[in-house]
């Protein structure tokens, strides 16, 4: 779940770091459907006969599905202001795949808030350092500096 903070608590939560969010599992039939909207359907992610045969040893997930997944993952790990009545997605700072995400591997979010400027009244800009853990891999899947925006009341 996230945190709720007031506006007056926002220079307390800078490099705050909150808990993990839940474990999610990585299907072969979510990759399929993400090959499908994508129309990016390279072997290594859709066809498990050859990606056996790479160094993967199995399909892997794009690694535009794990940024795609940043959405659902950072839900319980975000920080929300008070009367937060809109969010928005500005982008990236910086984007890195690190490790491949193979086929039935759980992955969860670690977040660390390194920035809350209000922009305008009401008009919040968050940077957030985003990892996506691979369970029992040593490497994240990813690692990104995630820019949000939070309009309040």
């Amino acid at each position: 779940m996230s945190i709720t903070i007031s506006r007056n608590e926002v220079a307390d939560y800078i490099n705050h770091e909150a808990p993990p969010s839940d474990w999610h599992t990585v299907t072969q039939e979510q990759i399929n459907q993400f090959a499908d909207c994508t129309l990016d359907h390279q072997f290594i992610h859709v066809d498990p006969e050859r990606a056996a045969e790479t160094p993967f040893g199995t399909t892997i997930a794009h690694g535009f599905l794990t940024l795609s997944m940043l959405s659902r993952l950072s839900e319980n790990c975000n920080l929300m202001l008070d009367g937060v009545y809109m969010g928005i997605n500005s982008g990236f700072d910086k984007v890195r795949f690190v490790a491949p995400v193979k086929v039935n591997s759980r992955i969860r979010a670690h977040a660390k808030t390194l920035a809350i400027d209000e922009t305008k009244p009401g008009q919040f800009r968050f940077k957030t350092q985003i990892s996506v853990e691979i369970e029992g891999e040593e490497k994240p899947a990813l690692v990104a500096d995630w820019i949000t925006i939070q309009l309040i009341k």
